[in-house]
């Protein structure tokens, strides 16, 4: 490990002694499966090789090679499987690699695992370790950890995108660009500071450096002015169906699902405690929520139970999907002021409001006509249909979709968005400290107190990333100016 770099709350001494162990672990799904990959790695992989097979010397890097898998100790023959071999820094963790590619019976399996662990300074793999190694060995960056992370985790086609490009370096390089550039102007800083009285220091430095930290303050608020899109890509996107009672939310939601996922009656009450269902909508993970009927006056202490829980699914949901029953909206003139009235208790803004006007089946051709007349110069989105009938569900849908896209975007490698919790915490503190710097170091006097703004502002970005170093602001200073020339 590069003794330039310290990870951040890592007792250092520990990770080292931590790290001189080979580890060893089923890298593939557990359960019978046709082919099971076994991982090592560590200082004393080829020691894995050596014992575990007949072979007198390690095979060509990287070039699968069919071996017999014997046991260390007893020699007995464990199974036929393919080997790898990757001597490090080329390898997933930077360290000497190999990997048995066994058959997937629990009992193979067993018996390698038991195999490897009758040999010196080998140790079963913590969760997660050959990730870490990779970390620590530089390999990637905390983003890019998160990346296969989210990669691994994800169940839908717009989350494997993001969580790929994620990976291979989108925010890395975008992060680690706006640290770089802190640095650089941070050194003009420092420079000023220790050698303007000495030195011939160009008098317009502190002014290109307000203009380009200006520029990059505005960079970072572009940036996290997204509406938490990539967050909510990452993470699903939570809709509420909501309305009074009877008026075919738990329809709706069995012609989202495509199944009977909920039970429907026209007895008015029968969803008591929201029904959650995970869908993939077009390549976006939705948790959609069945809420209880909400009304003013309720018929017992379990019912009104029921709809203080839709309230709050409601309240705390991204996108709220508001049923009507047509036959209520016949005597309405304004239609904007009774959907306000309905969502007005529920606390929910109505730019992440749909409204799914239903029953349209139960009245007439020119009364429906009449009511999307009226909904044209609404302000909310406002689709009809009929859940019995299976009419206007495809435009509800397509409606639906374009909400999606609309509040969780489409990922791209050009415009990468912040993914995590974390990084946006990380990102406000140092935008914020970059404002800071901009508005103390107005008065020269205090420019000192103004750098250290800065310096804080690099700290909070290289958070992000997991690399900070003591040293780097010495060397983009000397090799950015001609000091002592």
């Amino acid at each position: 490990m590069n003794a330039k770099f310290y990870r951040l709350g890592v007792n250092v001494a520990a990770t080292h002694s931590r790290l001189k162990s080979t580890i060893y672990a089923l890298s593939s799904g557990l359960g019978k499966c046709g082919v099971a990959v076994i991982r090592v790695s560590g200082p004393c992989a080829s020691d894995a090789i050596i014992n575990m097979t007949h072979l007198k010397y390690l095979p060509k890097p990287r070039k699968a090679c069919l071996n017999k898998i014997i046991d260390p100790t007893t020699k007995e023959q464990l199974d036929n499987g393919l080997l790898l071999w990757f001597p490090g820094p080329k390898s997933f963790t930077g360290e000497d690699c190999c990997e048995f590619q066994v058959h997937g019976g629990r009992a193979v399996v067993t018996a390698v695992l038991h195999g490897l662990s009758k040999l010196a300074d080998f140790r079963p793999a913590d969760p997660g370790e050959f990730t870490k190694r990779s970390f620590y060995n530089n390999k990637m960056d905390l983003t890019e950890v998160e990346g296969l992370a989210d990669l691994i985790e994800a169940d839908t086609e717009l989350q494997r995108k993001q969580a790929l490009m994620q990976l291979e370096g989108s925010l890395r390089q975008l992060y680690s660009s706006w640290r770089q550039y802190l640095l650089e102007n941070l050194a003009y800083v420092e420079a000023y500071i220790d050698f303007s009285e000495t030195d011939n220091i160009e008098e317009l430095v502190l002014a290109n450096v307000k203009e380009n930290l200006e520029k990059l303050a505005k960079e970072i608020e572009k940036h996290l002015m997204d509406n938490r899109s990539g967050e909510l890509l990452r993470d699903g996107v939570k809709v509420a169906i909501i309305g009074a009672p009877n008026t075919g939310k738990s329809s709706l939601l069995n012609s989202f699902c495509s199944r009977e996922a909920a039970i429907v009656t026209e007895l008015p009450g029968t969803t008591r405690d929201p029904i959650q269902i995970s869908l993939d909508v077009s390549g976006y993970s939705v948790l959609l929520i069945d809420t209880a009927g909400i009304r003013s006056q309720t018929v017992d202490l379990i019912e009104d139970l029921g709809i203080k829980k839709s309230k709050v699914q409601a309240q705390s949901a991204d996108i709220v999907i508001l049923v009507v029953d047509a036959q209520y909206l016949l005597d309405v003139d304004n239609l904007d002021l009774w959907f306000q009235k309905h969502v007005d208790d529920l606390k929910v803004r109505c730019e992440k409001c749909l409204v799914y006007v239903n029953k349209i089946d139960l009245v007439s051709d020119n009364q429906v006509v009449r009511l999307k007349k009226v909904s044209q110069n609404s302000n909310w989105t406002v689709c009809f249909g009929s859940c019995k009938v299976n009419e206007g569900l495809m435009d509800m849908m397509r409606m639906f979709e374009n909400c999606l896209q609309k509040l969780c975007g489409n990922p791209n490698f050009e415009n990468p968005r912040c993914s995590q919790a974390r990084h946006r915490y990380c990102l406000l503190k140092a935008l914020n400290n970059v404002q800071m710097y901009l508005e103390i170091s107005k008065s020269d006097e205090k420019i000192d107190v103004a750098a250290q703004h800065l310096r804080k502002a690099t700290l909070h970005l290289g958070k992000i990333t997991g690399h900070v170093s003591t040293e780097e602001v010495l060397n983009v200073i000397f090799s950015k100016f001609c000091i002592g020339k």
